[in-house]
């Protein structure tokens, strides 16, 4: 079982979300979505002040299997970008809670979010 860290939000595409307050919240992808993906190789981020949306994706991660979306668990604006990760995606599949892709401003909507527990029961069903 990957690793799911306590006190995160997760979505059932595989980010996790936390928030620093009521409209501003950090993104990036679970240790289950590294591990499927394998490793990555480049990744594609949006810029500064762009705008992202539920459900679309703001974001792509390219491993040397395939290139796979990363979907915006929220609405609002990219506040900043982790550019480090444009150097280094592979911090991605070393540190996927500390390698965040975007802080995302002005959140006006978000999406049902699982907690840890719920994420947990969710990865082991699609496993199973």
């Amino acid at each position: 079982m990957s690793n799911v860290v306590e006190g995160l939000f997760y979505t059932k595409s595989h980010e996790w979300v936390k928030f620093e307050d009521d409209t501003t919240a950090v993104i990036g992808l679970t240790d289950y979505a590294q591990g499927e993906l394998g490793s990555l190789v480049f990744v594609n981020l949006p810029e500064e002040e762009d705008e992202v949306t539920v459900g679309e994706a703001f974001a792509d991660v390219e491993s040397v299997k395939a290139v796979s979306d990363v979907y915006s668990p929220v609405t609002g604006i990219v506040a900043e970008v982790n550019e480090d990760l444009m150097d280094e995606p592979e911090k991605i599949n070393s540190e996927p809670y500390d390698a965040w892709f975007v802080k995302v401003k002005d959140i006006t909507d978000k999406e049902e979010f699982l907690s840890a527990e719920e994420y947990t029961a969710f990865v082991e069903s699609e496993q199973a």
